[in-house]
């Protein structure tokens, strides 16, 4: 089995020097156009029918949207600190005058930088680019195709969906039109822009492979990405996807691979998601997200039968948290969500989704299968407070975790750890601590986290339950 990297796209200005992200190399391009240039240019691209076969041995051409797009992407350069940390001298007699220690040395780490990419959405210099590109970096400069350099400041930043927005100081800048990502179908033509391993500006050709997908190796808590085939390398992340329309549909954030480098898996923030979170954080410097207050997971097959449902669609509650908006609209324990206002949810990951690009006080109809029957229930949804960092509970005199005959250790559900997972005045029940990747449990969807409240119908509330 791979082991593939938590950021193929190594994070800028986080370590050692970084060349990782994307950048445009700045080719010798001529002037700057302005925004009304660049849209009639991307608008006139598409109505061209590119690409255009011009003879029969003739081979399709992009150039005239490339042409088009490249001035609004941006190179971001960003830089930290040099770090000062203390040194002792070995600990040896020779270096001990009169039983005092030796005054403490002091070394100098040499000052990181890195390297990535952004897109101008507006023409007085609000940029959006990736929230590892920026993460740590004491400075962040903004090169344009034309050479010119800005101080950017950083105006928000969302660890969650790994996007960040910046503003610098200019007008009059060309623009890219962020298009509609609902509406990209699997099978259409993209081109990714990026610098993969800083060699310059590099423009490859892909299809959209698939929607929705949910990659679980970045620390975005949000996935619903595009995947390409478009080549994506290290250096790629941060890049724009654009669509033949000569619009944004992405923002190229991962990579899957063993090697290190293009496979032929890459993965783009949907332009959708990122126009919700840019619009956010310029307004308010940070994003607020729904909370439906339910642990949820997936409807596997021998769920679904248990369940008598007719696939494995949806979203089923295995927790509901007591005064939440889900309980005050009457959810309940083993309800199946299969649809938000209407609209079909395949899984847990596209419900979360769902439910956190929804402003918090919306009333939203969630549609559930329940005992067999279909229900409609109405829920306003409250907001879902920032996540804290769940501190490890792991035994260090212990060779690992014993897991019981179903594969997987379990603890108590305390206050505290009731509250990390958002299930604040819940009592009952076991967390689930840690699950064997080869048992039963785990081939059952259960992972750890999960908050276990009843086994076959039957509350338990300790481990030994």
């Amino acid at each position: 089995m791979f082991n593939f990297p938590r950021r193929p796209a190594a994070r800028a200005g986080i370590g050692a020097v970084i060349v990782a992200l994307v950048a445009i190399a700045g080719y010798d391009i001529g002037l700057m156009q302005s925004p009304s240039a660049v849209a009639s240019a991307a608008q006139s691209a598409a109505r061209s029918d590119t690409p255009r076969l011009k003879g029969s041995n003739a081979a399709p051409s992009y150039a005239s949207i490339v042409d088009a797009v490249a001035p609004a992407v941006v190179t971001v350069r960003v830089e930290k600190k040099a770090s000062v940390t203390p040194t002792q001298f070995p600990d040896d007699e020779l270096f001990r005058f009169f039983g005092r220690d030796l005054p403490r040395q002091q070394q100098r780490a040499p000052r990181r930088s890195g390297l990535g990419s952004g897109v101008l959405t507006t023409s007085d210099g609000y940029i959006l680019t990736n929230n590892h590109v920026i993460d740590g970096a004491d400075q962040v400069r903004v090169e344009l195709t034309d050479k010119r350099v800005f101080d950017a400041k950083v105006v928000g930043t969302d660890p969650a969906s790994d996007l960040a927005v910046l503003k610098i100081d200019a007008a009059g800048l060309p623009t890219l039109a962020i298009g509609d990502s609902n509406h990209v179908r699997v099978g259409d033509v993209v081109l990714a822009i990026g610098n993969p391993l800083g060699v310059g500006q590099t423009v490859t050709m892909g299809i959209i492979s698939a929607k929705g997908r949910a990659t679980g190796v970045g620390d975005g808590s949000y996935e619903d990405f595009l995947q390409t085939d478009a080549p994506i390398n290290q250096g790629n992340s941060g890049g724009a996807l654009i669509s033949l329309n000569g619009e944004l549909v992405g923002i190229n954030s991962q990579i899957l691979t063993p090697t290190g480098g293009n496979i032929g898996l890459g993965f783009a923030i949907p332009s959708n998601m990122a126009r919700e979170v840019m619009s956010q954080l310029k307004a308010d410097g940070r994003v607020q997200r729904g909370k439906l207050g339910v642990t949820i997971q997936s409807v596997t097959p021998d769920l679904a039968s248990s369940l008598k449902l007719a696939n494995t669609s949806g979203a089923l509650v295995s927790g509901v948290e007591p005064g939440g908006a889900a309980a005050r609209a009457g959810l309940k324990q083993g309800d199946v969500i299969t649809a938000i206002n209407g609209e079909k949810v395949t899984d847990s990951n596209a419900l979360r989704n769902r439910i956190a690009a929804t402003k918090p006080g919306s009333t939203i109809d969630l549609e559930i299968a329940r005992n067999g029957k279909t229900e409609t229930v109405r829920a306003t949804l409250a907001a879902l407070e920032p996540s804290r960092e769940r501190a490890s509970r792991d035994d260090q005199d212990s060779d690992g975790p014993e897991f019981g005959p179903v594969g997987m250790s379990v603890e108590p559900l305390t206050p505290e750890v009731a509250r990390e997972l958002g299930l604040e005045g819940r009592k009952e029940g076991v967390v689930v601590r840690d699950a064997n990747p080869d048992g039963p449990a785990a081939s059952a969807g259960i992972q750890p986290g999960d908050v276990n409240s009843k086994v076959n119908g039957e509350a338990v509330k300790t481990p030994n339950e």
